[in-house]
């Protein structure tokens, strides 16, 4: 009898008697419930406003976090609550102090991490270092850098916004959604320009035409386009010291007498000229970050003396560095309008003429479609991929 027990609990244990039962749809559902963590949203100190926002829209509070900066510019984080098996997003995005911005993101990230957080998201709108995406001369691509410094700090995904160029995605070894803003863009031109079918979208330089293109297909608008440069007063041009030594008439020859290198003829470029109609028209420049804007003053410039009448600068970021408030009020752009991707309060307060597009509400939908893992191809609705 007691052999006959032992080898009904053996066969048990091998599974004779024993199956697993089937998970229902419903057991699923609870099961990725109680393995998903409960979610908690951190600020850096580059954007409060911002992360304000989009916890008022999620319906949370924002996490107790200190944050200080010694005097000997080394950045202490301290987390005021358990972040332990939390959905960790941390807002911070990149502003003139691009260094202490970046550093402060990656301790936060390493304290949720040592914390036994159970994933920490980036919640990025404007990437810095996303222009140094190519080699140049003897540099680097920073980018790359950037990129590897996060996932080494513990992040498992990015969200951030109109990267300079979309190959920058490739360089991240998880998964980075990159929002476009051009649909909040375009609704400004639509709801406060009463005459926007009178505008032209226009291109700053050849290399902004696919985004320009996709502007002016949505808003059913003409597009122009500058090409060519500003040609220099002789008294401005290089003096030489900086450029390579002039080539004379002889040809590089190897021991034989035979030419190695053909001689090229330097590259120039014609002078500025608008390819297009913008005469008594609204000119509506496109562009994903407006920072140094002399060149966007100078083509201002050149398409009023156009005929236009009226000229506009729309980008997503508004870095707007050094003296760009005192610029753009003495010239011929009549509004900059940017998103608040970037703090720009003091710039707006310098300059009338800046204008503001809140972005909150897509990147608080982002946040909770990724934590309840549903799709994110509604937010890429209509949008192209040249944005």
């Amino acid at each position: 009898m007691l052999s006959f027990f032992w080898a009904k609990c053996r066969s048990s244990i091998t599974g004779h008697w024993f199956h697993k039962p089937r998970l229902t749809n419903t057991m699923s559902i609870q099961l990725q419930a109680a393995q998903k963590g409960q979610m908690l949203v951190l600020a850096g100190t580059s954007h409060p406003e911002l992360a304000q926002l989009v916890a008022s829209k999620l319906g949370i509070r924002l996490g107790e976090i200190t944050i200080y900066h010694k005097q000997n510019r080394e950045t202490q984080v301290e987390i005021k609550e358990s972040v332990r098996g939390k959905d960790v997003y941390i807002i911070q995005t990149g502003t003139k102090d691009t260094n202490n911005d970046i550093m402060e993101l990656m301790i936060i990230a390493y304290a949720c991490r040592t914390s036994a957080a159970n994933s920490i998201i980036g919640v990025i709108p404007y990437l810095p270092y996303s222009k140094q995406s190519k080699m140049r001369k003897r540099g680097c691509i920073v980018g790359k850098l950037v990129a590897t410094m996060l996932g080494k700090a513990g992040f498992s995904h990015v969200i951030t916004m109109d990267l300079h160029q979309k190959e920058i995605q490739g360089f991240f070894s998880f998964p980075v959604d990159n929002l476009r803003a051009s649909a909040f863009l375009i609704d400004y031109i639509q709801t406060s320009l009463p005459d926007y079918r009178n505008a032209v979208i226009v291109a700053r330089n050849p290399n902004s035409v696919k985004r320009a293109t996709s502007y002016a297909e949505r808003l059913r608008l003409g597009i122009a386009v500058i090409h060519g440069e500003e040609r220099m007063a002789e008294c401005e041009e290089d003096d030489g010291r900086t450029s390579p030594p002039l080539q004379d008439n002889t040809q590089v020859k190897d021991a034989f007498g035979l030419e190695l290198l053909p001689q090229v003829a330097a590259k120039e470029k014609p002078p500025f000229n608008v390819v297009g109609d913008v005469g008594g028209r609204i000119a509506i420049i496109v562009d994903d970050m407006i920072d140094d804007v002399v060149a966007f003053v100078k083509v201002a410039e050149i398409l009023k003396d156009r005929g236009a009448y009226k000229v506009l600068v729309v980008a997503t970021h508004g870095i707007l560095s050094s003296d760009a408030p005192r610029l753009i009020e003495d010239s011929s752009i009549d509004e900059v309008v940017v998103t608040n991707t970037i703090p720009h309060e003091v710039q707006k307060m310098q300059c009338h003429k800046i204008k503001t597009v809140d972005i909150s509400v897509l990147l608080c939908e982002a946040i909770r479609r990724i934590h309840n893992n549903e799709s994110m191809s509604y937010l890429f609705r209509n949008v192209g991929l040249d944005d």
